[in-house]
């Protein structure tokens, strides 16, 4: 490095990078520091170049590692790193290119030289790199300067303080990664870190009065989405627009985080990486995720979840209760844009969920929106691209509905909002919907894929948990939606009745010889006859709160009456089945009084008139039972206990072991079964009742 533009092959040999990690101590005021860092570099594009460049400093860093403790080197950049950005806002004020880039480029040299004293070293050891100060060789004094705590609260001013102009962007972004890259300890552990160097200085000290300010403006970098300046409008030569160096070189640090938060990408698919139109935003809400699922420290909370729990809209004028710290208010119309917006990276949806979930505030207003089809709509192709979504950002996706779908005004509005042309649904064209039947829709065929395909268990039941939470508000269901309920009832008794068939033929075969150990069959039915109960559940709960609402739930349902007929007499269904075998049998009298053969039309004006006559006493209300009503879990992507061991978000009640990958069988259905109940819909011209 030096003056000169720099390539990746020449890093080993470079002199000033050689002077650096060597055993020579350089002062703070040596003019060295100006040379070393007047250097342009290419910023890599892709992860070849990232890991081309890891290998070709490597030796450098691994020597700085060794003589550190005799040169103090690193401290000393440091200091001249810590004396520029005492300056840096008024260099950005006076468009001092040449002093930024300089600081800019001591910062990246910190980052790089970070990530691998991290890796090569304990904890222990990397404070005491940090806390040199110069006596005699090899010597520390236990109450020397801590550069790193200095370090790390000047990197919190950088951030909150320094204006973001085309000049600072780099440097900003650089700013918040190197932060990434100093949390990334928690990667070298298997366990969940509770006292360390992250607890020590972010939690409390110095660090702990910018906490509000820093995660406020964290959230503002993400809702501006501000876009990297174009090349030439900053200090540092550019390939693309994509980002400087330091982004490239943490992102990977953010990326293996990023695992570490959410499941792991164990079962799943590897997320395609999008192209990034703003790094910071990027960055800003990767920082921010990984401080907000921080553990406690042994003796005090974590400040930065408090301060996203409490934050308040800006028109909120109430004022804060002081029990509660770190408090501040951000503009929520704006936040809500942007995370309607920023649906298709899962971080994004991670936050939605923390938000949700955790401050009452956003959750509240969120609720209270009159166009929320803004929200739900990315959340549903989610769901709806199941096959090309990680199973964290599924299960983050499904989580934030079961949220939604607890509020009962929720429930409602969403059938009023009308909805034209959804264009990424596929199977059927949907010219006009409302936004209630298409969620329906979409968490039906969730459920159908995991029954096809990934066959976990704890996926349909949340899934039949947000059907059972809307079904006493559905109203004015489309036919579709209506038919896809009762196909999934159909797909479900044809199981049922194929492991009864199964239970039967081992049962006999096992008569005539002994050695033959039978199979589980107990286990399959129990699992399948709790999902068909859940089903009739969700179905008698709309029958009965909304009947006169839904006429093509009423149709679908004397469509395909044959399939409850097994169940009427069953033990386990009886008490739920009263209720819809009243409606069919009462429809399906009037129908036969009506004639033989009937046009649709015909028949749904029977049925509406049907269900004004029917007396509602005549229906037992029966609340859904908690079976059905699987609701969300708290922190369950990163909590205290299980932050690199996260497993399958579930409700309390439905959790009962791991996930297990080798499903029963009865949660295996071939592709065949699956596609011909799809095209099992009923004639759109006349139906026979007889």
């Amino acid at each position: 490095m030096g003056s000169n533009s720099s390539r990746i092959g020449d890093l080993p040999k470079n002199e000033y990078l050689k002077k650096l990690s060597g055993t020579e101590s350089v002062s703070e005021n040596d003019p060295f520091w100006n040379q070393l860092l007047s250097f342009s570099f290419p910023a890599p594009t892709s992860s070849t170049e990232l890991k081309l460049l890891e290998e070709a400093t490597i030796s450098v860093c691994r020597s700085l590692v060794i003589n550190n403790p005799r040169t103090g080197n690193l401290g000393a950049l440091i200091k001249v790193f810590l004396s520029r950005t005492k300056e840096l806002k008024l260099s950005a004020e006076c468009q001092n290119h040449i002093f930024i880039w300089q600081t800019h480029n001591a910062l990246f040299i910190i980052c790089c030289l970070l990530k691998v004293f991290i890796c090569e070293m304990s904890e222990e050891e990397l404070q005491l790199h940090f806390t040199y100060e110069e006596k005699s060789p090899g010597s520390y004094s236990s109450d020397s300067e801590d550069l790193l705590e200095e370090l790390l609260c000047c990197l919190m001013q950088l951030i909150t303080d320094i204006p973001l102009l085309d000049i600072t962007y780099e440097i900003s972004v650089e700013a918040v990664s190197t932060m990434v890259v100093f949390l990334s300890c928690q990667l070298f552990h298997k366990e969940v870190l509770r006292q360390s160097i992250s607890h020590k200085y972010l939690m409390r000290g110095r660090c702990l009065p910018y906490t509000s300010k820093l995660v406020k403006t964290l959230l503002y970098n993400f809702i501006r989405q501000e876009k990297p300046p174009p090349p030439g409008a900053h200090v540092l030569s550019q390939q693309s627009d994509g980002g400087g160096l330091l982004y490239g070189l943490a992102s990977g640090v953010a990326t293996g985080l990023w695992t570490v938060f959410t499941l792991g990408g164990v079962g799943s698919k590897a997320a395609a990486t999008p192209e990034l139109s703003s790094p910071l935003a990027n960055q800003s809400l990767l920082l921010l995720l990984v401080l907000a699922n921080l553990t406690d420290a042994a003796d005090a909370p974590n400040p930065y979840r408090q301060a996203i729990m409490s934050f308040k809209n800006t028109q909120d004028s109430s004022p804060f209760p002081s029990s509660i710290p770190h408090a501040f208010q951000i503009n929520f119309n704006s936040l809500y844009t942007a995370l309607c917006e920023q649906q298709t990276s899962d971080q994004a949806t991670l936050l939605l969920y923390t938000l949700l979930h955790q401050n009452s505030n956003v959750r509240t207003y969120m609720l209270a929106r009159t166009d929320m089809e803004n929200l739900v709509l990315p959340i549903l192709e989610i769901l709806y691209h199941v096959e090309e979504r990680n199973s964290h950002h599924v299960y983050m996706a499904l989580i934030i509905l079961l949220i939604l779908t607890e509020d009962d005004g929720f429930n409602r509005s969403i059938h009023e909002v009308i909805l034209k042309n959804i264009t990424w649904y596929s199977e059927r064209v949907l010219t006009e919907i409302s936004l209630g039947s298409l969620l329906i829709l979409v968490v039906i065929r969730t459920i159908q894929y995991n029954m096809t395909r990934t066959r976990d268990k704890y996926l349909h039941t949340n899934c039949l948990a947000a059907l059972a939470n809307m079904s006493a508000q559905f109203r004015s269901l489309h036919q579709y939606a209506a038919q896809r309920i009762i196909s999934l009832f159909s797909l479900l008794s044809k199981k049922h009745n194929k492991v009864l068939e199964q239970a039967t033929q081992s049962l006999r075969g096992s008569l005539s010889s002994n050695d033959v150990p039978l199979p589980d069959y107990a286990q399959d039915l129990n699992v399948i006859e709790e999902v068909i109960r859940m089903m009739l559940e969700i179905i008698n709960s709309c029958l009965t709160n909304s009947l006169h609402h839904n006429p093509n739930l009423v149709y679908a349902l004397l469509y395909k009456r044959d399939l409850f007929e097994q169940f009427r007499t069953h033990p386990s269904f009886q008490d739920i089945m009263q209720n819809i075998d009243l409606v069919i049998t009462f429809f399906s009298s009037r129908l036969l009084q009506a004639g033989a053969e009937l046009s649709v039309e015909r028949v749904l004006e029977i049925i509406k008139q049907g269900a004004v006559a029917l007396p509602k006493d005549r229906l037992k209300v029966r609340p859904v039972k908690e079976a059905a009503l699987v609701h969300h879990v708290g922190s369950m992507f990163v909590s205290e206990q299980a932050l690199l061991r996260v497993t399958v978000p579930t409700s309390t009640r439905a959790r009962k072991g791991p996930v297990n990958t080798a499903s029963p069988s009865i949660w295996v259905l071939s592709d065949a079964e699956g596609v011909s109940e799809e095209n099992q819909t009923p004639s759109e011209h006349s139906i026979c009742y007889e």
